[in-house]
């Protein structure tokens, strides 16, 4: 089923911790110590740990009294993204002087393909190598990568050996690696879906592949044909250079909780402010603006409203948070705010699609 398909040569690199690698980069003294990015004992949110600090259960996302009372002796520092932008930028130029085909996922993971290359090297894999190298090299930070005929198995396998390593999943392996695969590591497949599978006596990819696109579907609604394609080796979406966004936002936390929404009102318009200004920048302009509300407990709301016209001026994005903000009562002291806009004017500026590259099944990884 695979030759019926376009197989590409996939990379997907991924850096290893790198907001705290970075941090260490710049401060050797904090190397072999627990670190972690952002947030703080008494409050905050952990953005990032280092390898020393996740051993301790320390996570992304993890509140930063809960990581401390895990760790005890985990190191805080403040994030600087302005710092990360520049060092990402440093690693995309190193990824274009293989190929002009990369698509950045966030600052510290991309996707290159190389089925083409600048090097002309036939060998995906060694490119990989090679890259990893001189990242180390040139700017002594680790990364890991995987390589396959696809986005999705190259996704899966940048996992495989971290850190600082690298996996290969050649077109001849590839369903058995799929029908391997425990699914709680396929990308997409998120902790709730992984429940749900596990109910319905899904464990493996194997498991998977025996359920019927029917099922899927009744079960997971649109997702359901994502998967039923994925593991079967399926995956036909190409790298794109340039993504267009399908959401902007900016957001704040809080040093103390609010309970007032009149400071939570002057927040509002800070951060509508920023919003702007990121609009601006990247000249869209959206119809659907979401409220975001994190409490004191960590608990999660948003409100969302679609308006019939496009907007990206602070005043109408303001106006309209506000009326979300007093859609109903707040639940708890509220930790954070955040407004995105969505349905962008950008469904017009779809990029050409490129000839497909039709490539027999066994080709040089």
């Amino acid at each position: 089923m695979l030759s019926n398909f376009p197989l590409r040569k996939i990379i997907h690199v991924d850096m290893d911790a790198f907001y705290a690698s970075v941090e260490e980069l710049d401060d050797p003294s904090l190397k072999g110590k627990p670190l972690a990015v952002g947030g703080n004992e008494i409050r905050g949110v952990v953005s990032a740990a280092n390898y020393e600090a996740r051993k301790y259960g320390v996570r992304s996302a993890m509140s930063g009294f809960l990581a401390k009372k895990n760790c005890p002796k985990l190191t805080f520092v403040k994030p600087r993204f302005q710092r990360y932008k520049e060092i990402s930028q440093k690693i995309r130029a190193i990824f274009f002087d293989y190929t002009d085909l990369v698509e950045p996922l966030s600052l510290d993971e991309a996707y290159l393909d190389v089925t083409t290359n600048k090097k002309g090297n036939p060998s995906a894999s060694l490119i990989a190598k090679e890259i990893r190298q001189r990242i180390y090299d040139e700017l002594g930070l680790a990364a890991s990568a995987g390589i396959s005929i696809n986005k999705f198995i190259a996704k899966v396998a940048s996992d495989y050996n971290k850190p600082n390593g690298q996996k290969t999943v050649n077109p001849e392996e590839v369903i058995q690696f799929l029908e391997d695969l425990e699914i709680r590591k396929f990308y997409g497949v998120g902790k709730v879906t992984t429940q749900k599978m596990y109910a319905l006596g899904i464990f493996t990819g194997k498991d998977l592949k025996a359920k019927s696109k029917e099922f899927l579907e009744e079960n997971f609604g649109k997702s359901g044909a994502y998967y039923y394609h994925v593991v079967r080796g399926i995956h036909t979406s190409e790298v794109k250079p340039h993504r267009i966004p399908k959401s902007l936002g900016a957001e704040r936390t809080f040093s103390e909780n609010l309970s007032s929404e009149v400071f939570m009102l002057e927040r509002l318009d800070s951060i509508a402010t920023e919003l702007e200004k990121r609009l601006t920048r990247a000249k869209v302009a959206g119809k659907t603006i979401t409220l975001k509300i994190k409490y004191s407990d960590f608990s999660l709301q948003t409100r969302s409203k679609t308006l019939p016209y496009f907007i990206a001026k602070k005043d109408l994005i303001l106006e309209t948070a506000k009326e979300l903000l007093y859609q109903e009562k707040l639940e708890n002291s509220v930790r954070l705010l955040g407004i995105s806009l969505a349905n962008l004017n950008t469904e017009d500026k779809k990029i050409p699609k490129k000839k497909t590259i039709d490539i027999q099944l066994r080709f040089d990884f």
